[in-house]
């Protein structure tokens, strides 16, 4: 069903929680997996940056930190994952790597926001569905350490059968 998959990790519980179903998916699939990790580069990380320099680099080296961690974590469940760090809005860059890709699925976590910061958050930019053109899964269903280990070995042995 789904050949190609993006999985969009910022670090966060709810892109963990993303990255679990995504990989589910991709391994019953025997999908091909990118991970992608966007350094937002916000109005409010643009003023940080002006007041104190080097902000955007820690920013970047933290999101470099968490890829290659998650990446890790993919390889030892069996995954041959590309990992891609961008920096920039978050919803546009998602939709040009899936674009890029050619995804058939891309899959980012749910973050709740309130009514302040949705009207805070700025353009329509922020809108991933007015940028991405293939399915998009909004992983919002915790899965426990245990059920998910059962779950990826159960999708391998399907997938390898």
């Amino acid at each position: 069903m789904y050949k190609r998959v993006l999985l969009a990790y910022d670090g966060s519980l709810e892109g963990a929680r993303a990255l679990r179903e995504g990989a589910l998916l991709a391994k019953a699939c025997c999908a091909e997996v990118v991970l992608l990790s966007v350094a937002p580069e916000t109005a409010g990380v643009q003023i940080a940056e002006g007041i104190q320099g080097g902000v955007v680099a820690q920013l970047i080296e933290s999101h470099k930190e968490l890829l290659q961690r998650a990446l890790g974590r993919l390889r030892e469940l069996g995954f041959s994952p590309v990992g891609r760090l961008e920096v920039g809005e978050p919803a546009p860059i998602i939709g040009k790597v899936a674009r890029e890709m050619q995804a058939d699925l891309v899959v980012v976590g749910h973050h709740k926001q309130s009514f302040l910061s949705r009207w805070w958050s700025g353009p329509n930019d922020a809108y991933l569905s007015d940028h991405v053109h293939c399915s998009v899964l909004l992983s919002r269903t915790p899965i426990s350490d245990e059920a998910f280990e059962a779950e990826i070995r159960a999708a391998g042995e399907t997938a390898a059968s």
